[in-house]
């Protein structure tokens, strides 16, 4: 994720399962092993020792169990009722069950329930197997006419004789659905997929979908009522390094000129001036974050000749710590400054069209990318933002010929070469285009030839040549890295999950996680990647204490969300392992 910025703060998870490119969610990867994993830039693979497996696209079971001809042994002739009468309890209930599938298969479900009630009534209590097909099958009929309570009532029945019956697993989650008890639903489906392997398409996706809908609902009250945090210095300042024209993150140049003769080159003010802005601007450079948004608002509040910078540094701020809602009028107030310097309501145009992005708003992104391009069009940092949001839509050609922009405004941008050839090396990835993906690969080594000091093209190099599994030259590229930014806690945990991939360490792979950990206490990816490592080793609970950790440093809502699913996946398969005895395959 490092560097990816703004874009990657306000879309961290869309970005890394886009250029993951494994098509599956990760809460499914968490609990596939050795299936490919997303957790960084580019496709990580924990684990490389168990087959591939494939889905079946199963279809939806409407039909109930049993066949509707008379019960084994009988040749449908007509019984005498003496004959009849000599029927054991089994052979009637399983009679009665016959005469309701036929019902069932001619739409007449009310007639459906009257055969299977009767069967259940019939069946003796000790052959279980059968009594909880009778109940499944009642079930699937209660289904037909939408009666989810019931539906649950007679599933629930059905699994206490058989806990491991999948239809009737099944069918009681999508009831629980029906009646909004994720919970519960995600407890029954997350059973439903272990039993399976994992290869029915139908169970996944419902699993996916509650997933999905858990996490959000969760991230909304947390997000809303969530203490405001600062990331850690070197978050802060891997952002701020994305921009190569940004006023406000220029140092000051003490004892230049003062403001009335400042150019759109740059500040170049005294600093003894009173001025909250200029306090703002030193306390950057004393990397002392948590006083800027205060001192920036004591000059808003004072009408200051800083006014425009205050703002945008202000929103920047808050865009920072996770608070959109109060960074949105700040930045809307930069934009809307028709005297204000250039630089900054671009700047601003970018940062808001990242925020949109964040909140899931693309044609609003898209709106202030262009807005921002046409009114500052020699600025670099436009189409090397819009490049990433272009990524984000999966628009690879638009993305490329804006980093190509980039690269003619500013011949010198490192950042913007690696990530064109990484943009280009995924898009021959996922198409299976081998000469272009070579193309790709010769243009990273041209990259790190002309750039040796930049960080990221070695980064995002060794993330293409772990696709290739070119293990040994990959981890060179991450020391190569490593030497250049000591710390960068990110590129420890691509380190670590290397050596899951290539070596098999488990221990080597853990030491690295945690020795990123170590360097960024608030790196939310090393939790989280440390959470799902966790999981696949079947320690559940120490996973969710590591997701809880990543969920408190999540820097969006969207972000959170995602995390709140990889809890929910842990603590689904804990409680189906209390109820039922189930666990997924371990390390």
């Amino acid at each position: 994720r490092k560097r990816l910025q703004p874009v990657s703060i306000m879309a961290a998870s869309k970005l890394v399962e886009l250029e993951a490119g494994t098509g599956l969610p990760r809460w499914q990867l968490a609990l596939l092993i050795g299936a490919p994993i997303a957790l960084g830039v580019g496709a990580i693979y924990l684990w490389n020792r168990s087959r591939k497996k494939k889905s079946k696209a199963a279809g939806e079971r409407k039909t109930p169990e049993g066949s509707a001809s008379p019960v084994q042994g009988q040749d449908g002739a007509a019984r005498t009722n003496q004959e009849q009468d000599n029927r054991s309890p089994l052979e009637r209930a399983q009679a009665a069950k016959n005469k309701g599938n036929k019902y069932f298969k001619a739409g007449k479900y009310e007639n459906a329930i009257q055969c299977y009630t009767e069967a259940i009534g019939l069946c003796p209590n000790e052959q279980k197997t059968d009594l909880s097909t009778f109940y499944q099958n009642r079930a699937a009929a209660y289904e037909q006419q939408l009666q989810w309570t019931e539906v649950v009532q007679d599933c629930s029945n059905a699994v206490e004789l058989n806990p491991r019956y999948i239809k009737a697993l099944f069918r009681r989650a999508k009831a629980l659905e029906k009646l909004d008890n994720k919970k519960e639903c995600l407890e029954d489906v997350t059973a439903v997929c272990i039993l399976e392997a994992f290869q029915n398409q139908l169970s996944m996706l419902l699993a996916d979908r509650v997933l999905k809908q858990l996490g959000k609902e969760k991230a909304k009250e947390k997000y809303k009522n969530r203490e405001p945090m600062m990331p850690s210095p070197q978050f802060i300042k891997s952002y701020f390094s994305s921009f190569t024209d940004d006023i406000i993150s220029k140092p000051l140049q003490k004892g230049e000129k003062k403001d009335e003769d400042k150019d759109n080159e740059g500040e170049a003010a005294e600093v003894t001036e009173r001025s909250g802005y200029l306090k703002a601007k030193q306390y950057m450079e004393e990397e002392n974050y948590d006083k800027i948004i205060s001192e920036c608002t004591k000059e808003i509040d004072s009408a200051g000749r800083y006014m425009g910078e205050s703002l945008l540094l202000r929103a920047t701020f808050y865009l920072l710590i996770g608070n959109a809602t109060a960074a949105q009028p700040d930045l809307d107030r930069v934009i809307n400054m028709p005297h204000a310097n250039v630089k900054l309501r671009a700047n601003a145009l970018i940062k808001r069209g990242s925020m949109y992005m964040q909140q899931q708003q693309p044609m609003l992104s898209t709106q202030d990318f262009n807005m921002a391009a046409e009114i500052d069009p020699g600025n670099p940092d436009v189409f090397h933002h819009r490049g990433q949001l272009k990524i984000l839509l999966d628009q690879v050609d638009e993305a490329v010929g804006d980093f190509d922009e980039c690269i003619r405004l500013r011949p010198d941008s490192a950042l913007a070469q690696a990530q064109k050839c990484f943009a280009l090396y995924r898009q021959a990835y996922t198409g299976n285009n081998q000469s272009q993906v070579q193309i790709a690969i010769d243009g990273f080594q041209d990259v790190i030839r002309r750039f040796p000091q930049c960080a990221e093209g070695y980064a995002l190099y060794a993330q293409a040549l772990t696709d290739q599994q070119q293990f040994g030259k990959a981890d060179e590229m991450y020391d190569r890295c490593i030497e250049l930014e000591p710390d960068n806690a990110t590129t420890y945990v691509h380190k670590g999950l290397l050596q899951l991939q290539w070596r098999q360490d488990l221990d080597v792979g853990l030491d690295l996680i945690n020795k990123a950990i170590e360097i960024d206490n608030k790196c939310d990816f090393a939790y989280e990647t440390m959470g799902t490592i966790e999981v696949q080793r079947g320690n559940l609970d120490k996973a969710i204490e590591m997701f809880n950790k990543a969920i408190n440093l999540a820097k969006s809502e969207m972000e959170m969300a995602h995390l709140y699913s990889l809890c929910d996946a842990a603590y689904a398969q804990t409680e189906v392992a209390r109820k039922y005895g189930l666990k997924p395959p371990t390390l």
